[in-house]
This record gives C-alpha cells, structure tokens and sequence, in this order.
C-alpha cells in the first residue's frame, strides 16, 4: 500500500496561503506626493428621481426584478428564445405604459417591444416559454414553462 506523506498538503496550503497573502497586498508610500481632488461625477441624464432611469434595456435575466423609470421614458424588452422554444407574447398588467414601435423585427422565437412610461403607476410584464422542445412522435411531450416577470414602476 502506498503512503501519501503528511508534509504535501501542509505545502500546498501554505502556497495556496503566500499566494493568496500576496494579492491583498498594496505598493506605494503612504503620503507620498499631492492627489487633486477629481471632480463629482456630474448626474446621468439617463438617471433622476432617486433610481429612476429615462430608458432601461429588460432581458431575459431582469426575471422577478423591479424596474423604475421616469414617466415619458422609455422601456425596451428583449426575451431571446428558439424556434422549438419560442417566448409568449407579453401581457401587460396596468395602464402606465403605453406600447411603441420597438423598430426591429424578431428572429423567430424571440420577443423584441418597447413601452413609453405614459403615466404614474406600476405596471408587470409577463412573458413565458416551453422549457423543452415539441415531442416526437411517440415521445410524451414536457409540459414545464419557464416564466418571466418584471415589475415597471412609473414615477
């Protein structure tokens, strides 16, 4: 029977230590020289009323978040789908957001709209999309959805 000897992993977790040790470390003398003061960065246009932005870009990774956008922003959706997966339509639920022309065609599969924040208020997005492909004949087909939500709130 072979025998590992005991002084191999105290050396591989000592190195793993030194390394790590290492990166933390910072270079340079304390004091040494004048900083200027940088300028405050001056407020985004895109970016007002505490959080709220004029536009907001939603995919499919947005899923169960909450968005704020100014009213007469704008909000674009892009679910990325496949043909054997295509997204659903999107249902809006509320009345803050008014449907615009998102100015591109889809690949098929896919959802593209753009929204105008009409309005005060809160408005969900709903969208979903087969989590398997149609079945082949002889095959039970998957009945599980992959679901996507997004809550708009208009301010």
């Amino acid at each position: 029977m072979r025998r590992i000897s005991p002084h191999i992993p105290l050396a591989v977790a000592g190195s793993a230590l030194l390394l790590l040790t290492g990166c933390g470390t910072q270079t340079g003398t304390a004091g040494a020289g004048s900083v200027a003061a940088s300028p405050s960065p001056s407020p985004s246009s895109s970016a007002t009323k505490a959080g709220c932005t004029e536009e907001k870009a939603l995919t499919a990774a947005d899923n169960n978040s909450t968005v704020c956008v100014t009213k007469g922003g704008q909000v674009r959706l892009t679910l990325d789908g496949t043909a054997d997966k295509p997204w659903a339509a999107v249902e809006v639920s509320g009345s803050a957001l008014t449907p615009v022309n998102a100015g591109i065609g889809a690949p098929v599969g896919d959802k593209v709209s753009a929204y105008r924040a009409a309005s005060d208020g809160k408005v969900t997005l709903t969208s979903s999309r087969p989590m398997c492909a149609k079945a082949k004949p002889g095959q039970m087909q998957c009945k599980a959805l992959m679901t996507w939500m997004v809550t708009v709130v208009v301010a």
